[in-house]
């Protein structure tokens, strides 16, 4: 008969060791890999953020029209898309610094913020242009916005040091036409900006 095998808690031990240093290894990768796809992620979406302004940069308003043509055409909801460049925004940076202007560009973009509703959309396509996406607009009624628009840009103030900075501006718009490409959109609202531009200095 064979003798009894005697106890070995120490080799169990040892057997049981590797397995759980494993699984714990297995639970911080998954943890640093959850890590690594929340950051992916968040920088995606800073990509598409003005880092200035913390409105769309021109990326993210491309994705924006896209979007909002296909809801129009699917939907048929009126919007208009309203261009607006800030007039003689250069004559700012030269005179007082590029701080200045940072600094009067943050105070328009929070009046236009302020103007339009929060289901619309204000993006920084370039250094002094903007683009601002209205929802149920009719034509008829964009005429109208879009001058009030320059209005609010025009009363904006930013005292820096001793000088008191404003702007002008001129904005142009275009009915969002769900058959068009974001493209002819874009390129129509800055031909109707530069038009409504010629029209104040004529």
């Amino acid at each position: 008969m064979a003798a009894d095998k005697p106890d070995d808690p120490d080799g169990a031990h040892a057997a049981t060791a590797p397995a759980a240093l494993l699984l714990a290894e297995i639970e911080r990768l998954k943890a640093e890999l959850i890590k690594a796809e929340w950051q992916i992620a968040e920088l995606e979406a800073r990509a598409d953020i003005d880092p200035l302004l913390d409105i769309l940069n021109r990326r993210g308003f491309d994705r924006e029209l896209k979007r909002a043509l296909a809801y129009v055409k699917r939907y048929a909801t009126p919007a208009v898309l309203v261009f607006i460049d800030l007039d003689d925004f250069k004559i700012v940076n030269d005179r007082h610094g590029h701080a200045a202007g940072d600094a009067l560009l943050k105070a328009v973009v929070a009046g236009l913020k302020s103007h339009v509703r929060a289901s619309d959309t204000v993006a920084r396509l370039g250094g002094d242009e903007f683009a601002v996406l209205m929802w149920n607009l009719e034509t008829a009624q964009a005429s109208a916005k879009a001058l009030e628009l320059e209005i609010i840009v025009a009363g904006t103030a930013v005292m820096y040091g001793p000088a008191r900075l404003t702007v002008g501006a001129s904005a142009g718009y275009v009915p969002l036409d769900g058959d068009a490409n974001p493209a002819a959109i874009l390129e129509a609202a800055d031909q109707a900006m530069y038009a409504r531009k010629k029209a104040k200095r004529g």
